[in-house]
């Protein structure tokens, strides 16, 4: 075998023509070995398999610069980079994390897993390079669905601005996640690849790229040829190289929204691992009542940010028609664009996972709340139980959201309660709503939730009791719950339990009633401590004589850690707490 002789790219250069093509298929097939057992982004690798074997013969990196965008299409660069046995050996496949990373290797220059980076993230490595006279090849690889961010057009002007050594690679599969809509980028795009880039209207041209089309994008030869041809260049150029997504595996060039990422699969059907047993969720709820809220009310828009899989499958968004807009991976488009719907009387619903949404403070905070606009959002995956890689956490979301004025965010914590704030969200008019979709088994009650969301910052106490009041937000209700139980159980105490339902702001006149007979007050919640909840309360009570204990964890980014081993680490376990309140009401 030659991939597990492969320690460097200059293992790579060294190789026949014949030896590259035996390398790819190699390659290919430790993809389809590793991701059948072990998941991850499947479609994007398998269409950069040639390429990344061409970048590495061509250019010299370490020294020059290979800037991959998202880098969730990097593994074989890891390969081919002295991470071999992270793809060969089932005992080495978390050695490696699914995106670039410098703690891993040298190779890797920046941690990315966002989108629509890697050309602004070059311009800099450029400019730096020419202001310290060095001289070596700057080469930044974006897919189409990532040239919909606005980032990415910033990056675009910038460099062709600088006019220097920069190449740009435009992996262009028609594919984002989901299938690329018509209009815009995607049609000039699709223009150009129709016309084998010879189209009159060509957008890079129009910004100064000495532009290169090349239609079979997995040709290993034809790859080799394009890049040697462009390396060392003095001024900007951009390639513009036609793949297939999931290629040489036929059920992922079939399906490619479904293999994008995911697993684990049957390596020769490609069907996924089944897990559970079809039982509603949270996130199946709130599809089927965004459909029926659609279906009764014409004024509501659902918003994608690129990940429309979150919330509708494809049959389910060609049954939405207008009323579903995917406006590709454009978050701050997303937010500002809910903005405008809710002042010209529409019902935006956004809905994004919680570590895409990090991109849109400054839309969140100037154009949906400076204008106090109806817009609704749902929060997916904002948990220490969320996605877990360091690049993709998103458990930082209620120190951005809850400080922002005339902004609401609700935590439910049944379905009933998850239900009853999407239906108030939507139709009110008088506030920004986020509702923090939760994480975990579907929790019922069989009781509708009547609550009146109207009257803010009103906190639901679920259980009556003394000495102690337990304070679940969200995901963390039911901890709560397992920490009375116990302190009744163990030690007597019929504690105080609160249900806040509100993120955003504090039940006073219920923490004021506190002082009466309670000596300790204990907040929950899955997400950070510093700027968090528990602090807003600890805050408020600060000049009373009540004991205040904050659980949540740490501001870190943790990176492919077990939930339940980082919680316990933060001490967010129910003997811990059980401990540390019996203590200090000693």
């Amino acid at each position: 075998m030659i991939l597990n002789q492969i320690n460097s790219p200059q293992d790579v250069k060294s190789l026949s023509k014949e030896e590259l093509v035996q390398l790819a298929a190699e390659a290919q097939q430790a993809l389809l070995e590793k991701t059948s057992h072990h998941g991850g982004h499947n479609g994007p690798n398998f269409g950069m398999v040639e390429m990344t074997i061409a970048l590495h013969y061509v250019f010299n990196s370490p020294v020059d610069k290979l800037i991959f965008d998202v880098s969730h299409q990097s593994y074989i660069h890891k390969m081919l980079t002295g991470r071999a046995q992270a793809f060969l050996d089932p005992v080495h496949y978390d050695d490696v994390s699914g995106y670039t990373n410098p703690k891993e290797s040298e190779h890797d220059l920046f941690t990315i897993g966002h989108t629509s980076t890697s050309l602004a993230l070059a311009s800099g490595v450029s400019k730096a390079r020419d202001v310290k006279g060095d001289q070596y090849n700057v080469v930044a690889v974006i897919g189409d669905g990532s040239l919909s961010g606005g980032m990415a057009y910033e990056g675009l002007n910038q460099i062709a601005t600088e006019n220097t050594n920069l190449i740009v690679i435009v992996n262009d599969n028609d594919q984002s996640i989901a299938k690329n809509p018509a209009g815009g980028i995607y049609t000039a795009l699709r223009t150009l690849r129709q016309s084998k880039g010879t189209a009159e209207d060509n957008i890079f041209k129009a910004l100064g790229y000495d532009y290169h089309y090349l239609d079979e994008g997995n040709d290993l030869e034809q790859l080799i040829k394009l890049f040697q041809d462009v390396k060392d260049t003095d001024h900007p150029v951009l390639l513009h190289i036609h793949t297939q997504k999931g290629k040489g595996i036929p059920f992922m060039e079939e399906n490619r929204e479904a293999f994008h990422a995911g697993g684990p699969y049957d390596p020769k059907t490609g069907a996924y691992q089944s897990f559970g047993n079809n039982e509603p969720t949270y996130s199946s709820v709130t599809t089927d009542y965004l459909m029926e809220k659609a279906q009764k009310d014409a004024d509501v828009v659902t918003i994608s940010s690129g990940t429309p899989m979150f919330a509708f499958d494809q049959q389910q968004r060609e049954a939405l028609g207008s009323q579903f807009v995917d406006v590709g991976i454009a978050e701050e488009e997303a937010a500002t664009m809910s903005a405008g719907l809710a002042k010209n009387g529409a019902k935006p619903v956004w809905f994004v996972a919680s570590t895409f949404m990090q991109r849109t403070y400054d839309q969140w905070s100037h154009d949906i709340a400076l204008n106090n606009l109806p817009a609704t959002v749902l929060v997916y995956m904002a948990s220490v139980s969320g996605m877990n890689d360091e690049s993709h956490l998103g458990f930082f979301d209620i120190p951005f959201l809850a400080h922002i004025p005339n902004v609401v965010y609700l935590a439910p914590t049944s379905k009933e309660e998850h239900l009853a704030m999407m239906d108030w969200a939507i139709d009110q008019k008088d506030h920004p709503v986020a509702i923090r979709v939760p994480v975990g088994p579907l929790r019922e009650t069989g009781a509708v939730d009547h609550t009146d969301y109207s009257i803010l910052n009103k906190n639901q106490v679920t259980q009556k009791g003394s000495q102690v009041a337990l304070f679940g937000l969200g995901n963390f209700y039911s901890l709560a719950e397992e920490v009375a139980k116990k302190l009744a159980d163990d030690h007597g105490i019929q504690g105080t339990i609160v249900n806040p339902k509100f993120i955003t702001g504090l039940d006073t006149e219920l923490l004021d009633s506190l002082t009466d007979d309670h000596q300790v007050v204990v907040t929950l919640e899955d997400g950070i401590l510093e700027g968090g909840y528990g602090q807003m309360v600890a805050s408020y009570l600060g000049n009373t004589d009540l004991k205040v204990q904050n659980y949540g964890v740490k501001k870190a980014y943790p990176d492919r850690y077990n939930p339940q081993d980082y919680l316990a680490q933060n001490g967010i376990t129910v003997d811990n707490i059980v401990n540390q309140v019996v203590q200090s009401l000693k």
